[in-house]
């Protein structure tokens, strides 16, 4: 188990070097407007939630799970050349056939999902794969956390690695090979260690008992998840927007907020792990993470505008960029962090919710994840597109916080229901704190900031200029 948690960080790695890469290649081709990158996006995760999703139906349980992990991780990188070799072709396509309005928009889909599906396919069915080397029980369960948490971290390593090293002193095609070459050694790895432990060493993935009924009541559980994916992905659209506007909107700075919120949510994941070991009903835990995000989505929305522009600093002082940059990445723990690690712990605690002893690991965690995923699409593309847009970032962040109260509240209510026969007492006391908890989360949403308009005319020189100037107008829109 260790060693395939060392296989993970390996793989999150790869991927996140790929997305960069990717999204890098395909804005040349198909342009860097917020309508491109949000079919980009949409792509990207559409294909890793499909992945989820077809792994436990095309794939027999009675196939060894390294072996057919280690396949995934070899057609990734497969996958990885022929990207980086084909784009010429792909952008020759693409600008004889691409025009203005709907048809232009088709084309752009058509292009991206013929680059991004097949290997975020892949991608998507490597923890369904490998979630069938483990047991469908709390302790076997908490293990898909820890792989969850040491692919984010992998993650965050390859974020960083692609934007402040591979790409800044190299270039795509070398950062391709980076990660092609970290697909094949997973692989390799996977294929030798399937050899030394045959499938019937972990845990019956041949049992027929693959079918067995899920836990009453999942189905909250599943709206909850991807109430949660929606609300992380809207809010670091909406974090990253605002953030920008304090650290200046460059690559460092994407990568800068990508790899802080990556790092929650691998803590989270990997607390959330530690936790659903020995929690008796994981389904309220599950709910009390949700409900506590709405106290970190307000905590994050204060401090970008009321509180980070205004530390007494003065950038103009720092000898060299990276004292800056370092000064960036305090400033975004300080921000981010604790509502990404409550995201991150949400995941493996609703694994826990759901699973059933002899249940297929696979279908279990396909599930979950495509439940994630799909709340992940529809929160970055409603962020993007909608939210900001017809609301701003102030009541679009009002809307987060509603909307993790009401999948606290889903979950809770049904975890509640769910237990043994409580007294008067206890329902009454129960029932009351969930009013009090939703008064509360009422009132955080209510006093979230406006974003200032000294911010916008002066970014991270705000706390030098603050009080010198009149504000004569400020306004929001999709793009800027």
């Amino acid at each position: 188990m260790p060693l395939l948690l060392i296989l993970f960080i390996g793989s999150g790695c790869a991927a996140l070097i790929y997305e960069i890469v990717w999204f890098q290649l395909l804005q040349l081709v198909i342009g860097s407007s917020v309508v491109s990158l949000g079919v980009l996006l949409g792509t990207f995760m559409g294909g890793m939630c499909l992945g989820s999703l077809l792994l436990p139906r095309a794939v027999s349980p009675r196939h060894h799970p390294l072996r057919v992990y280690a396949t995934l991780e070899f057609g990734i990188g497969l996958i990885g050349l022929l990207i980086l070799w084909g784009m010429p072709l792909i952008g020759g396509i693409y600008t004889a056939w691409a025009g203005p309005g709907v048809a232009g928009l088709f084309v752009r889909g058509i292009v991206a999902a013929v680059c991004l599906l097949p290997p975020t396919l892949l991608m998507g069915a490597t923890l369904p794969a490998v979630a069938r080397w483990v047991e469908t029980t709390p302790q076997g369960v908490s293990w898909l956390g820890f792989f969850y948490g040491g692919n984010i971290a992998g993650a965050v390593i390859g974020s960083l690695t692609a934007g402040f090293y591979l790409l800044r002193v190299y270039d795509t095609a070398v950062a391709t090979y980076v990660a092609v070459a970290l697909n094949f050694l997973v692989a390799a790895i996977g294929f030798l260690i399937s050899r030394m432990v045959p499938a019937g060493a972990t845990q019956p993935a041949a049992s027929p008992a693959m079918n067995v009924k899920g836990a009453a009541g999942a189905w909250a559980v599943y709206v909850a998840i991807g109430l949660s994916g929606a609300t992380a992905l809207a809010a670091e659209v909406i974090w990253t927007r605002i953030l920008s506007l304090l650290f200046g909107a460059t690559v460092y700075t994407f990568s800068l907020i990508l790899a802080v919120f990556l790092i929650g949510l691998g803590i989270g994941s990997s607390l959330g792990a530690a936790l659903g070991r020995g929690l008796r009903r994981p389904r309220v835990a599950l709910g009390i993470c949700q409900a506590l995000l709405c106290a970190a989505i307000a905590w994050t929305a204060y401090v970008t505008t009321q509180s980070l522009p205004f530390w007494p600093i003065n950038p103009s002082l720092a000898i060299t960029p990276w004292f800056t940059m370092q000064l960036d990445l305090v400033l975004c723990l300080w921000a981010v962090l604790p509502a990404a690690i409550l995201w991150g712990a949400s995941f493996p605690l609703a694994l826990a919710s759901v699973a059933s002893p002899g249940q297929d690991p696979a279908r279990l965690v396909g599930g979950v994840y495509a439940a994630n995923t799909v709340g992940a699409i529809v929160g970055s593309l409603a962020a993007s597109f909608v939210l900001v847009a017809w609301i701003g970032s102030q009541h679009a962040q009002q809307v987060l916080i509603v909307a993790s109260l009401v999948s606290a509240l889903l979950v809770l209510a049904w975890g509640v229901a769910d237990q043994e026969r409580m007294s008067n007492t206890a329902q009454w006391l129960t029932t009351g704190g969930l009013i009090a908890g939703a008064a509360v989360a009422v009132l955080l949403a209510r006093s979230v900031p406006e974003v200032p308009g000294v911010l916008i005319a002066y970014g991270r020189y705000t706390a030098t200029r603050n009080g010198q100037d009149k504000i004569i107008y400020k306004d929001e829109g999709m793009t800027a």
